[in-house]
């Protein structure tokens, strides 16, 4: 198999924004939900046991706070499936008494397992975990071609996989001792160029598909003139010093690289979202921070990202009777990272997980789409 298909990504990495369309539809559904996150991995031999025991605490979790017993089912019934996926594997499921409303696996460990019953979804960690995924291109490349794939960093499996075999002919160089030789040496530059361009054309479709992070792994060379063929595409190359198409054991090595590329990534983009937040904060336009400030932009529809501490903002309630035109699904006080989730997917606002350190201590902020006074 091609270097890119064996490659695994653990749970580093990150994406821009975490986009609520893809769970705007679980609040189309009546309530309440029984929103529960739990670990679905059999990662050692009493895995199978391990597995129910979770399981098991989540439906008691969902009794203790009303749920009816066919919610609580369901529930069961759905999570109790097996999940054919290598290690680590979380399981999302939100079930109403119409059925299972949404049901999604992603690559990483919980730790800290959801079972709420409320009149909202309880999303919140979900988000935030998704919010550290994030799409990008791997392309392991020698002289001859290329293993190019398109991963996102909490799925298992490459989304999309692609093997360039460019020409062979005059592969090697030798040494440059002779008109022949030159001449040889001449060829062989331009069949490792050819191939480099195959290469970066396939690359290329997909930096316009969309997904601009590419991480360029295997020969020196050849990663030099495949990024000199993605100059002037909006391509953001990284180059890894490891792993390469033989089968020479070099899977560890990339992996660890790519992790380290994409929690570059983490840290950049993130310092890059607090950066701009405070920009727009000091030139008193474009943002609002705090809970009220932000639940009234909500209001009147002007949020276009949503910056959320999970931990900071449950720790306050959010009554959208006290915002005259809040319209969430709900009239009952909940939890505000709860309300302000549903707020989210429900105006077609991102949301982009944060710490309130970075925030001045307050558990929100928005970044806007339009000024507006209050």
């Amino acid at each position: 198999h091609p270097m890119a298909d064996r490659f695994r990504l653990g749970t580093f990495g990150h994406r821009a924004l975490m986009d609520t369309s893809t769970l705007s539809k679980v609040y189309q559904s009546d309530g309440p939900f029984a929103t529960v996150l739990v670990d679905v991995g059999h990662e050692s031999e009493n895995g199978a046991h391990e597995h129910e025991l979770r399981v098991r605490a989540a439906r008691e979790a969902l009794r203790e706070q009303g749920a009816p017993e066919g919610v609580v089912t369901a529930v069961g019934d759905r999570l109790g499936e097996l999940v054919p996926q290598p290690v680590p594997v979380a399981r999302l499921v939100v079930v109403t008494a119409d059925g299972v409303q949404h049901d999604e696996t992603a690559a990483f460990q919980v730790d800290d397992p959801v079972a709420t019953w409320g009149p909202l979804p309880d999303l919140a960690r979900w988000i935030e975990h998704a919010d550290g995924a994030v799409t990008f291109v791997l392309a392991v490349v020698d002289h001859e071609g290329g293993d190019v794939a398109v991963h996102r960093s909490d799925l298992p499996s490459p989304e999309q996989t692609a093997s360039v075999h460019g020409s062979t002919e005059n592969i090697h160089q030798v040494g440059a001792d002779d008109w022949g030789s030159l001449k040889y040496q001449h060829r062989t530059e331009n069949v490792w160029a050819h191939n480099a361009a195959e290469v970066a054309d396939r690359i290329t479709s997909h930096v316009r598909a969309g997904n601009r992070l590419v991480l360029l792994a295997g020969d020196p060379r050849s990663r030099s003139l495949v990024r000199e063929r993605l100059d002037g595409t909006h391509a953001e190359v990284v180059d890894l010093e490891s792993g390469s198409r033989a089968d020479d054991g070099g899977e560890e090595a990339l992996q660890a690289a790519v992790r380290g590329a994409l929690l570059e990534q983490v840290v950049r983009r993130r310092v890059g979202r607090v950066h701009e937040l405070r920009e727009r904060l000091g030139r008193g336009e474009g943002a609002v921070a705090g809970l009220d400030d932000v639940t009234g932009a909500f209001v009147r529809g002007q949020v276009a990202t949503l910056l959320l501490d999970p931990a900071a903002a449950a720790q306050q309630e959010l009554a959208p009777g006290t915002y005259r035109g809040l319209s969430i699904g709900t009239q009952e006080t909940v939890p505000a990272d709860v309300g302000l989730v549903a707020a989210a997917a429900l105006t077609s606002a991102d949301v982009a997980i944060v710490s309130s350190a970075t925030l001045g201590g307050e558990p929100v902020a928005a970044l806007l789409r339009w000024d507006q006074p209050a």
